[in-house]
């Protein structure tokens, strides 16, 4: 079957826009996944605009805006699990303000990680943790029905933090919440760390999954590191995943020409 590819902005860095946008382009990459960081230190001073302004230049280069990810990286005062009721509060209006941001920039989805504002504190148990967090995501619902934005949970291995670690507790907590805006994501580092096999956990969470992440726990692009990429490939095959398959890295050392080009030909090469 036919992937549509994607790649996370944050791998361009400083790089202009439109240079970066021409390159993912001209690799065969077709969405564009944001960071709200890289829009603007704080995303209520990103006017309508700007929004606009962001969204043209990339439908104009050819290349559709997917969604969020990283929403609660590099901001103060927000947190999933937490016991203080306002911290919470606070937390929902913000993801619900970031439903907005999506919705004006062409997205449909929002990635949540972030797992420094979703750690279990002050000798929380997993399971208030996920009680106070199916509370806070309960909240966003009115936001993501009314922008036609869905929530994709992401679990994240154990080195990452202590609160869903594994995609059966993402499963978990959308289940807790019970309405399909909030869905499924897979990361392929994050479930390097699971007890089962890649492509079994995809495979066997078909059926919630929205999203996946391509990526490899050395923290570069798929098929930069140890684990391979044919078993996984298949697998999205198999469950007939019509999603993105988006790159996303954290060591952007290689620079970005390097990461974008070989992630997406190891990703084709997996599948050939």
């Amino acid at each position: 079957m036919a992937f549509r590819y994607a790649i996370c902005n944050e791998t361009y860095g400083d790089m202009p826009l439109n240079e970066a946008l021409a390159l993912a382009k001209d690799a065969g990459y077709t969405g564009w996944e944001v960071a709200p960081f890289m829009l603007a230190e704080n995303i209520r001073e990103f006017s309508k605009s700007d929004r606009r302004s962001y969204r043209e230049q990339v439908s104009d280069a050819g290349m559709q805006i997917i969604g969020l990810h990283w929403l609660l990286a590099k901001t103060e005062g927000y947190h999933l699990t937490t016991r203080d009721a306002v911290t919470r509060g606070n937390t929902t209006a913000y993801l619900s303000e970031l439903a907005e941001l999506c919705a004006d920039l062409g997205g449909k989805l929002m990635v949540l990680g972030s797992p420094q504002q979703r750690n279990r504190t002050e000798g929380q148990s997993t399971e208030e943790a996920m009680e106070n967090a199916a509370e806070v995501l309960r909240g966003v619902l009115p936001a993501l029905h009314s922008h036609n934005v869905k929530i994709a949970l992401e679990p994240l291995g154990p080195s990452e933090g202590d609160f869903l670690n594994t995609a059966d507790e993402g499963v978990r907590l959308a289940e807790m919440i019970n309405d399909p805006h909030i869905r499924l994501h897979l990361d392929v580092k994050a479930m390097s760390s699971e007890a089962k096999p890649i492509d079994d956990v995809i495979r066997q969470h078909a059926d919630s999954m929205i999203h996946f992440h391509a990526n490899d726990p050395n923290l570069l692009g798929p098929g930069m590191g140890d684990v391979k990429f044919e078993p996984i490939m298949r697998a999205l095959s198999d469950v007939d995943y019509e999603g993105w398959v988006s790159v996303e890295v954290f060591d952007y050392s290689p620079g970005g020409e390097t990461i974008t080009r070989e992630s997406i030909q190891n990703l084709k090469n997996a599948i050939a």
